[in-house]
């Protein structure tokens, strides 16, 4: 049986390698190939693969909301994240949107294979380190509101914009912020918001 592999990534000098690789492989067969999220989605709307192989950050659409479009579309296909952003913070949504495995771009392209045949069975396969890294970054010190506001001071605007978006007064914002960043023990928002990302916690 040939399972039918699409490759997504915006490196394209990874995607044709990675492409190359698998084409070794007799039953492994590279259906397309897409630089970006956006051709990824229509591409395998248009194809119905067995499995997608996507990159998480893509032009267009990232590879979390590729996967999330396909789980609400397209359930049948499988999809797989290979990715150098390793942060906790990017394994838990796109295991939530529906991604069957996660690892790292280090990964062989033997052990790559091995992996795509798994998730095709229906195993889930995440990279230990990974997964051991995602499970040390613990639970989030931060209330739901308080996560709520650090995702709207993320972008570095001033106190008053961000008193605008969470619908507040500037000073209640300010006692908000002050408390993330004592939670968080940094020095300030920006060092706050790059801890809680990393960590997945907003």
């Amino acid at each position: 049986m040939t399972i039918r592999v699409l490759l997504a990534d915006d490196e394209k000098l990874i995607l044709g390698a990675l492409s190359a690789l698998l084409a070794t492989e007799e039953d492994l067969e590279v259906v397309a190939e897409a630089e970006n999220g956006l051709k990824a989605a229509a591409l395998a709307r248009k194809l119905i693969p067995d499995i997608c192989v996507l990159d998480l950050q893509m032009p267009g659409k990232d590879g979390i909301t590729v996967i999330r479009e396909l789980q609400q579309t397209h359930p049948s296909i499988r999809c797989l994240v290979v990715t150098s952003h390793a942060a906790p913070g990017y394994l838990k949504p796109a295991l939530l949107a529906g991604a069957r495995g996660f690892v790292p771009k280090t990964t062989s392209a033997r052990e790559l294979a091995d992996i795509i045949r798994m998730v095709h069975q229906g195993i889930r396969y995440i990279d230990p380190e990974m997964a051991a890294d995602a499970i040390s970054a613990g639970e989030s010190p931060l209330t739901k509101r308080e996560a709520d506001i650090l995702s709207l001071a993320a972008d570095g605007a001033p106190i008053d914009e961000v008193a605008q978006r969470a619908v507040l007064a500037p000073g209640t914002t300010r006692n908000y912020l002050s408390n993330i960043t004592v939670k968080l023990k940094v020095a300030n928002r920006h060092e706050a918001a790059r801890v809680a990302r990393q960590c997945g916690w907003i």
